[in-house]
Order: structure tokens, then C-alpha cells, then sequence
């Protein structure tokens, strides 16, 4: 079972995700509300995967992204977003992000993505 660390400043979308994510029997190890925490519970966990939404407060997610990566370069983080701003997406894939999601996200959409960035 694959052990994945959400990574949101809104409780709603955490919680979104989590039932998504636990029906299909992922393993929620923890929660962050921005890219400080995220990268902390990241190293305190070790998720094999990190959904990250990428405006948050105090540390954005694109700032979370790279501090993970340059923590674990072999670190999985799928980007979420409600910006549909291509080169936001893009910045992130730049930098190491495996997948992304936009929201509003659909059970599928989510599930789609998690999959192929834990291939």
C-alpha cells in the first residue's frame, strides 16, 4: 500500500482528497497546510507520494516542490492546482513534479495521476 502525504492550506480539499485517495486503499501517513509543514512531515515520513497544492501561504508549493526534491531527488510529488496557468504546471514539472491535478478534481482525475506518478 502506498503511503501518501497531502499537502493543502484548505482543510476542505485535504479532506477531498483523503476519501479519494482512502477508498482506493492509499495510506494517508499525514496532512500539511503549506510548504514549511510539507517539508518537514516529508522528511519526518517519508511518504512515497506527495499531493501538493501550489498556493499556499507562507511557503508556496512550487518552494515546497524544490526543497523536497533537493531533500530526495527520488521524491514523488504530484502538484495540485486550481490555476490553470500552463506555465505554472510547467515550472513544476521543471522542477521535478511527476504529475499534476487541477482542481476541481474528479475521483478518476486524481486517481489517474496518483497511479502514473507512482509507476
Amino acid at each position: 500500500m502506498s503511503k501518501i502525504l497531502i499537502v493543502d492550506d484548505s482543510i476542505l480539499s485535504r479532506k477531498k482528497l483523503r476519501i479519494i485517495l482512502e477508498e482506493a486503499n492509499y495510506e494517508i501517513v499525514g496532512e500539511a497546510g503549506n510548504g514549511a509543514e510539507a517539508l518537514k512531515k516529508y522528511e519526518d515520513l517519508l511518504p512515497d507520494l506527495v499531493t501538493m497544492d501550489i498556493t499556499m501561504p507562507d511557503v508556496d508549493g512550487i518552494s515546497a516542490l524544490k526543497d523536497i526534491i533537493k531533500y530526495d531527488s527520488l521524491a514523488k510529488v504530484v502538484m495540485v492546482t486550481a490555476l490553470g496557468k500552463g506555465e505554472t504546471i510547467l515550472e513544476a514539472l521543471n522542477a521535478g513534479a511527476k504529475n499534476f491535478i487541477t482542481k476541481p478534481f474528479s475521483c478518476n482525475q486524481v486517481l489517474n495521476s496518483i497511479q502514473e506518478a507512482l509507476r
